[in-house]
């Protein structure tokens, strides 16, 4: 979905095909031979204390496609002020589900900042829907906003404005350089642990205490 942002305001304007590959519908780029054993789609990287660039500091970035064209991730521990019930007024979307709409659209990268991904749950599919994993589905089409702002719509969800990433090759080099830790992803961190403690709980499933590695473990 194509989200057209202005001070105060939010509207989606269009759809975006995303077979046989979001990440080259996304962004044009040559591809690499890669071995499928290495992707990570379906993995969380957490950004090691050495991440320079803020866009990423402290992020935890789930991986919804990584290929021969590279991959596409959506960060899930940055809330925006921006509420869903802002998103829904733009749209004139009537409002019947209250709880949702109180929940906060999330900062999901900084390329795109104009369009809206939604994360949620792989009991629900729509319009524009990619499987990131038996239990995590990603929609890019208006239809899952009309489901959630009418009561209807998949048990959990995080909506984000904007994506992470990287051309054919990059987050490979990235994770050679020690940018990041993964770790597989799993509902319960992409929906129910609290934002605030996304970093450091995904970071324990490994048996770190990431809060106190040197910033000089990771490099941006």
């Amino acid at each position: 979905m194509a989200v057209r942002r202005t001070p105060g305001a939010s509207a989606v304007t269009g759809k975006l095909t995303i077979r046989p590959s979001l990440v080259k519908a996304l962004a044009s780029t040559d591809t690499v031979p890669m071995d499928p054993d290495s992707s990570l789609t379906n993995q969380l990287l957490i950004a090691m204390p050495g991440m320079a660039d803020p866009n990423f500091s402290t992020t935890v970035t789930l991986i919804c496609e990584h290929n021969d064209d590279g991959a596409l991730g959506i960060v899930v521990n940055r809330p925006l002020t921006l509420r869903l019930r802002g998103l829904f007024e733009q749209l004139d979307i009537e409002i019947e589900a209250s709880q949702a709409a109180n929940e906060p659209v999330f900062a999901g990268g900084p390329v795109g900042t104009e369009r809206g991904f939604v994360l949620h749950g792989a009991e629900c599919s729509y319009e524009n829907t990619l499987s990131v994993s038996d239990e995590i589905n990603l929609t890019l089409s208006r239809d899952v906003l009309d489901a959630l702002a009418g009561g209807d719509g998949p048990e959990k969800s995080l909506v984000a404005l904007g994506y992470a990433g990287w051309q054919a090759g990059q987050l490979e080099q990235e994770m050679l350089a020690n940018s990041w830790l993964s770790v597989p992803a799993t509902p319960g961190l992409v929906f129910d642990t609290p934002f605030a403690e996304r970093w450091n709980s995904a970071a324990r499933t490994l048996g770190i205490d990431i809060t106190s590695m040197s910033s000089d473990a990771g490099h941006a």
